[in-house]
């Protein structure tokens, strides 16, 4: 019995040095940005964050932003900010200026609850799309801080697209007080036309002018979107709740 413990013991210890050497030749066997990223995302794919993030480490030196926003986005999703905030102390200025980088940090901070370094990184980007609004928006809407989203808003000098209006709808419809009211009910109107047939759009809408307690209008989007969806009839139910 001793003797079938102990060869069970050197099988397993065996069998874990076997694996361990072949990782360690994997990892040594990448060579290229374009092998990393492949490896990198085989493992965000599966889940194994860690595992993801140790080889993001060990391979640094060849990392793209491509890669680093990976890696970014693994720290969020894993929580391990202390690593995602290790990381933007390591980026050159060229990476700070990534657009897709820079949304990336935004939605880390803003997922640990710290606003003001995600509102620092915002003030300091230039040319602000709509895609870092959206990102600085929602990460405002889930600190529950959704009235702020209407200051970022009278700063904003470019037209928001549809997915930043569906954020503006939620924010306006979360606050629904008279400043919430007006720009919601503003943006409405001048709502370009080809959201109009928008429904993810027209949902968000809908929903806002019901907690403004605006039914007779929320019913005329609602008659108005040809592609109802179950979003669609669930707005209006829960609308005549409120």
């Amino acid at each position: 019995m001793l003797l079938f413990k102990i060869n069970s013991y050197s099988i397993y210890r065996f069998q874990r040095l076997l694996s361990l050497y072949q990782k360690n030749n994997e990892i040594l066997s990448i060579s290229s940005s374009m092998k990393l990223n492949a490896a990198l995302k085989k493992l965000l794919d599966s889940k194994q964050y860690k595992e993801a993030l140790d080889l993001f480490d060990q391979k640094f030196e060849i990392c793209t932003d491509f890669t680093i926003d990976m890696a970014i986005k693994a720290c969020t999703i894993s929580k391990d900010y202390k690593r995602g905030f290790n990381i933007q102390k390591r980026l050159t200025s060229n990476s700070l200026n990534n657009p897709f980088i820079q949304v990336s940090l935004i939605r880390l901070y803003m997922q640990y609850g710290d606003v003001d370094s995600a509102t620092r990184l915002f003030s300091s980007t230039a040319n602000k799309s709509n895609y870092i609004y959206t990102a600085m928006f929602k990460g405002l809407i889930s600190n529950n801080m959704a009235e702020k989203v209407f200051d970022l808003l009278d700063e904003m000098e470019i037209k928001p697209d549809s997915f930043t209006l569906t954020i503006l709808f939620n924010a306006c419809a979360q606050v629904a007080n008279d400043r919430a009211m007006k720009i919601g009910r503003k943006l409405l109107d001048e709502l370009p036309e080809n959201y109009r047939n928008n429904v993810v759009v027209l949902n968000s809408a809908m929903h806002m002018l019901m907690k403004f307690g605006d039914i007779q209008s929320a019913e005329r989007i609602f008659r108005s979107i040809k592609a109802k969806d179950i979003i669609t009839y669930n707005a209006i139910i829960k609308g005549n709740t409120y």
